[in-house]
């Protein structure tokens, strides 16, 4: 696939985006102290920094670790310098999503960029339903058979994620696996799944996953989620290999342009973010309104 070096900003754009978003919240909720200890210092260090520092190191602060565990989560890193099980509902949230994003943002290893062409094609073909362009791009045609498969991909991801998690929260074996009760619970089974899934490495480490039941079912969404949505993907891949490629016409969609930008970002939070909003609802949104009125869970 070729096309002109213009071709790839409205892509980047849209990963500075969203990861200026991500960092941007998740530094705004860790900059928030618990609200249920009101005034009362956590340490000397949360004094200092008027923040949650529970989880962080001192030599970093609040602002680093916001900026590591985003970028960790935005590409499959898996390295971390605080913990995210230490975060705020809202700031534990980000690297969470960012996982179920795909870890789009600017790349993961060896996984960021494809899943970044999967929207790219997705954004395409739904631009050209609404404005009745042809849908291209790279000079290669999207047609039903590339949509397809691109849904079969993002697809993939959320029903190996959701099904395993929701099946661990009505298991006694998988509710065993939980330290935290309440919302958090279902956001530690879930970040780990998440990250299972998406080749991360980081998890949420409350959650006793070396059981029978999570050493399993773990394995096998590692493995789903490294080999079943390659089927899919080469699919994809294949065909627009065996494309021609044809010079744009006056009815080509511009793929290079501010709309595009704002449309990929559109599609990455309604088909991507949208998927998983009922369980983020259920576990850290849920949990971020229930700690400002001061509900615990022991």
């Amino acid at each position: 696939m070729t096309g002109s070096p213009g071709h790839g900003w409205a892509v980047f754009a849209c990963m500075s985006i969203l990861f200026t978003a991500g960092f941007t919240v998740a530094y705004w909720a860790e900059s928030h102290p618990n609200p249920t200890l009101h005034n009362v210092a956590q340490n000397s260090s949360a004094l200092q920094a008027g923040g949650n520092m529970e989880g962080k190191e001192t030599r970093f602060g609040i602002a680093d670790s916001a900026l590591f565990a985003t970028i960790t989560t935005d590409a499959s890193c898996g390295a971390i310098n605080s913990w995210h099980d230490s975060f705020t509902p809202l700031g534990g949230m980000i690297p969470l999503l960012n996982i179920e994003l795909g870890e789009i943002i600017f790349g993961g290893v060896g996984s960021g960029l494809y899943g970044m062409i999967v929207f790219v094609v997705l954004s395409v073909f739904i631009a050209g339903l609404m404005v009745g362009r042809t849908p291209e791009y790279l000079g290669k045609k999207i047609e039903a058979y590339d949509v397809k498969m691109s849904m079969l991909y993002v697809l993939i991801f959320p029903l190996v994620i959701l099904t395993l998690t929701a099946v661990s929260v009505l298991y006694p074996a998988g509710l065993a696996g939980i330290t935290n009760p309440g919302p958090h619970g279902l956001s530690q089974i879930l970040y780990a799944y998440s990250s299972a899934a998406g080749n991360n490495g980081s998890a949420f480490g409350g959650l006793n996953a070396n059981t029978t039941w999570y050493n399993t079912t773990l394995g096998f969404t590692m493995l789903a989620g490294r080999f079943l949505m390659m089927i899919p993907m080469l699919a994809l891949a294949g065909n627009l290999a065996r494309k021609k490629s044809i010079p744009p016409s006056p009815g080509t969609f511009p793929v290079n342009t501010a709309l595009f930008t704002v449309l990929l970002t559109g599609v990455i939070l309604i088909v991507g973010a949208l998927t998983f909003f009922p369980a983020l609802s259920l576990g850290p949104i849920l949990e971020h309104l229930l700690l400002q009125h001061g509900v615990l869970f022991s």
